[in-house]
């Protein structure tokens, strides 16, 4: 492919909710441009775009993918990404290197919340917006009622730019309603009249984008078809016009208009606003996007192979990126060795020799360089934003199926968040269990199956226990001693504690000693055998929170006092105080926004009350509504299996940890008999 000045680039990011034809119609504007040859399916699992063997097995995309096509003198990077929200960190990664977005709409469905979501990082982002009312070629296909979604979602800014002719399974081509003509044919009479209608409004939002075409089009004069141009691409730069065309992917139908549009209607990378980043000592820094700029990049996704190691994904923000190179890592502060440089397309790799600014390619073998680095000249260092990533929301607890893969796991583990930043894995020290992370069920279930591709390791999954603690409501005093003889020298450790709650706190350790009744040497002893005993409570074996212990008197013995001794001797006056200062348990509490269209509002609400959940509040986001609420983790494990089913796919969830809370007494019973049985079970 030849190289494209960056006045000549568009990088264009495809999203929307699940389902809404995305790859089939990236696979039709990359067929129609010629970078393919043959037409892939998704259903035959022979797109350009849905690689993955998890993609081709599930007939769903799972990871962001690029391919360039050429169009009219201009190169489009065609950057097609996941639509269900268990992969959303691809989304949010994307939308960090396009410089506009076609935005894709079922002409059956209309805007689904996964649409509203995605709309809304675009619009954070700033980023000019395409509206694609897609699959027209579908039964029950209907132009105008997924228009008056799109409107009642996204505004009055939303106009169209081409019409269909004709829906379903007359659904024929597209008509441009600034020229009046389709690449497909004849345009009938009965949309020619249509076409006059929406012309006036275009006109009209197109001299309201110019001062001077506005002046033209008040005195009377008529706007030429370029002037329109001009006025509608300055209007969709600014976020003040969202033009909506129509295709079908399936059938390669209205495809070709669209590829125009993008080329006149969506901005360069060289129109955009410089980026702004920061030198290594903090100070703010801006660079335009433009070849006489210093070399940076920025790596917005990260693939991990066994064999071939890391393929980064970058886009050059600024200068040239060369082959046989060295660049600077400012995020790691570290020199990387640059070897070949690739132009991607799917799954292929084109070698070249340089990428210039604006334009998206990759890099293998850089040796610490992950998702969100900055590579930069030495000379002149720069730091971009990281990616902002969603916090997982779903866990499982897993284990290998083999004894002694243990490493493996984790290594492979280590592996794949560094291609998938939105997967966490950690070991939680108080389950014993090593949990994993991430956006949902399905995104889980294809993590472990990488795993297993990848690197040869099979694990099973389940439920992660909760990290329940304990505490104390009441104060009390109490003695610990321990004596012991035993032929040679004996044992003899002996402590007064008081114990009293600290909400504020998750521990205190005070030493009121005087006088030396403990000798200062065995202080830390005490306070030793205090923290070890609070690993493990009175109640079901959980860790004790929020608590003060107060040293206040003891005794010793000149020769069998040890630091051992009075260990033992404080560790069983907590447990003694522990249960005579009205010891409770605590859950975790999660702070939940559930986004839901508004029919389904009512059953949500009522699903988190019988979870335990107390309502916050409610709010309207477009066409969805916001739930806020309190709910406990034990409740919401298996929530976004639950809310799927609830909302027939279409609702969304986020949650973060809040606060620990006391079980209801009720509640608290089973916990603790279950901790009783499985402690009985493990002896």
């Amino acid at each position: 492919m030849k190289q494209y000045a960056t006045s000549m680039l568009r990088n264009v990011g495809l999203v929307s909710h699940g389902g809404a034809g995305k790859t089939s119609l990236a696979e039709a504007m990359l067929f129609a441009a010629g970078t393919i040859d043959r037409l892939g399916k998704t259903d035959e699992g022979n797109t350009t775009m849905d690689f993955d063997p998890e993609e081709v097995k599930r007939k769903v995309s799972i990871n962001t993918s690029l391919a360039p096509a050429e169009w009219e003198g201009h190169k489009i990077n065609i950057v097609d990404t996941p639509g269900y929200f268990d992969f959303v960190g691809e989304v949010k990664a994307a939308l960090t290197v396009v410089d506009g977005v076609l935005v894709l709409v079922d002409a059956v469905a209309g805007v689904e919340v996964g649409t509203e979501i995605v709309w809304e990082y675009a619009s954070k982002a700033n980023l000019p917006r395409l509206i694609v009312i897609n699959k027209m070629d579908r039964e029950n296909a209907n132009f105008e009622k997924a228009l008056e979604s799109c409107r009642a979602s996204f505004g009055k800014s939303v106009l169209p730019v081409a019409l269909p002719i004709g829906q379903e399974a007359s659904f024929k081509g597209v008509v441009d309603i600034i020229t009046g003509t389709s690449p497909e044919g004849d345009v009938p009479g009965e949309v020619k009249k249509a076409v006059e209608e929406y012309r006036t409004q275009l006109i009209e939002a197109a001299a309201e984008s110019d001062d001077d075409l506005l002046t033209k089009y008040l005195d009377g004069n008529e706007l030429t078809p370029d002037e329109i141009w001009m006025g509608l691409r300055k209007g969709v730069a600014a976020g003040k016009v969202f033009p909506v065309t129509c295709s079908s992917g399936l059938k390669s139908l209205g495809v070709k208009t669209l590829m125009g549009l993008i080329t006149r209607l969506l901005p360069s990378p060289a129109d955009m606003k410089g980026v702004v980043g920061k030198t290594p000592t903090g100070e703010e820094i801006t660079r335009r996007c433009a070849e006489d700029q210093p070399f940076s990049a920025f790596v917005f996704k990260t693939m991990a192979d066994p064999y071939v190691g890391r393929l980064n994904l970058f886009k050059v923000c600024s200068g040239k990126f060369s082959s046989d190179s060295r660049v600077f890592n400012p995020s790691k502060q570290k020199e990387e060795r640059v070897g070949q440089l690739y132009l991607v397309k799917g799954k292929q790799q084109e070698p070249v020799s340089e990428i210039v600014a604006g334009d998206l390619g990759a890099v293998a073998k850089l040796s610490v360089t992950t998702t969100g680095d900055t590579l930069c000249d030495p000379a002149n260092p720069i730091i971009y934003p990281p990616i902002e990533f969603p916090e997982p929301i779903y866990s499982v607890a897993v284990q290998p199926k083999s004894k002694g893969d243990e490493d493996k796991i984790s290594s492979g583990l280590t592996r794949l968040t560094e291609e998938d930043p939105t997967i966490k894995v950690e070991r939680n020290v108080q389950t014993m269990q090593t949990i994993l992370s991430g956006m949902g069920e399905l995104h889980l279930e294809v993590t472990t199956d990488k795993l297993k591709r990848k690197f040869g390791v099979e694990v099973t999954l389940d439920t992660p226990k909760v990290p329940y603690k304990e505490t104390i409501r009441g104060t009390s005093k109490v003695e610990g001693k321990h004596k012991k003889q035993t032929g040679g020298r004996g044992q003899y450790g002996h402590v007064f504690l008081e114990l009293q709650p600290l909400p504020e706190s998750d521990f205190e350790f005070v030493d009121k000693i005087f006088g030396g009744a403990v000798p200062r040497q065995y202080i830390p002893a005490v306070e030793k055998g205090v923290r070890e005993a609070m690993q493990e409570g009175v109640l079901a074996g959980y860790p004790v929170t929020n608590i003060r212990v107060i040293l206040y008197d003891g005794s010793y013995h000149p020769v069998d006092s040890s630091e051992m001794a009075f260990k033992i001797a404080s560790s069983m006056a907590f447990k003694k105080g522990c249960l005579e200062a009205k010891p409770v348990l605590l859950e975790p509490i999660m702070n939940v926004e559930v986004i839901v269209p508004e029919v389904f509002m009512g059953d949500v609400m009522g699903d988190l009350n019988k979870k335990r959940g107390r309502i916050l509040g409610m709010e309207a986001r477009g066409a969805n509504q916001v739930i806020k609420a309190l709910v406990p983790l034990a409740e919401m494990r298996r929530y976004a299996i639950d809310l799927r089913s609830i909302t027939q796919g279409r609702g969304l969830y986020t949650m973060k940890f809040d606060h620990y809370e006391e079980v209801p007494a009720n509640v608290a019973e089973t916990i603790i008999e279950e901790a009783k049985k499985e402690k009985e079970a493990e002896k």
